[in-house]
């Protein structure tokens, strides 16, 4: 019998392989009411170079899209009205656990009341805002690491 050491082995593709039979781009059910939207991006490493199986999910050059309802203002831990934004988990290889977080909309004059995009220092906000690109367009790209790196949050 051996007691040879393994190689330390971070999650592979198999998670992502695993639920592809649940992937959806049109997250929204077609009964559900409000304005449609259609969020558009990319997921990039640390080295910028574009990260083609994270789970969002992403085709060969990291690229997503989804559709879905806006989201309306919802109340947050006390009660004050956060800006209208979807909460995002982004799962990729070398991670153990899924990244968290938020889209905020760029033609939202609300984002400047919300109390979490308020805790996030000044010069990263622009990294949770997907910016307009024309009516019910957004883009908003993922950067896992590095400069403009994505803030995630620990919840």
């Amino acid at each position: 019998m051996s007691f040879q050491s393994t190689p330390w082995q971070t999650v592979g593709p198999y998670y992502r392989l695993g639920l592809e039979p649940l992937y959806r781009t049109d997250i929204a059910p077609a009964i559900a009411q409000g304005e449609r939207v259609e969020v558009q991006g990319q997921v990039f490493d640390g080295n910028g170079v574009p990260v083609s199986d994270a789970v969002v999910p992403t085709d060969d050059q990291g690229r997503f899209a989804f559709t879905t309802v806006k989201p309306g203002r919802v109340p947050g831990l006390r009660g004050e009205p956060q800006a209208p934004h979807l909460v995002v988990l982004v799962f990729m290889r070398g991670l153990l656990q899924a990244t968290r977080a938020r889209i905020y909309f760029s033609d939202e004059a609300s984002n400047a009341e919300d109390g979490i995009l308020a805790l996030v220092p000044a010069e990263r906000r622009h990294t949770l805002v997907a910016q307009a690109q024309g009516k019910g367009l957004y883009h908003w790209d993922v950067r896992m690491q590095g400069p403009d790196e994505t803030v995630f949050f620990a919840y």
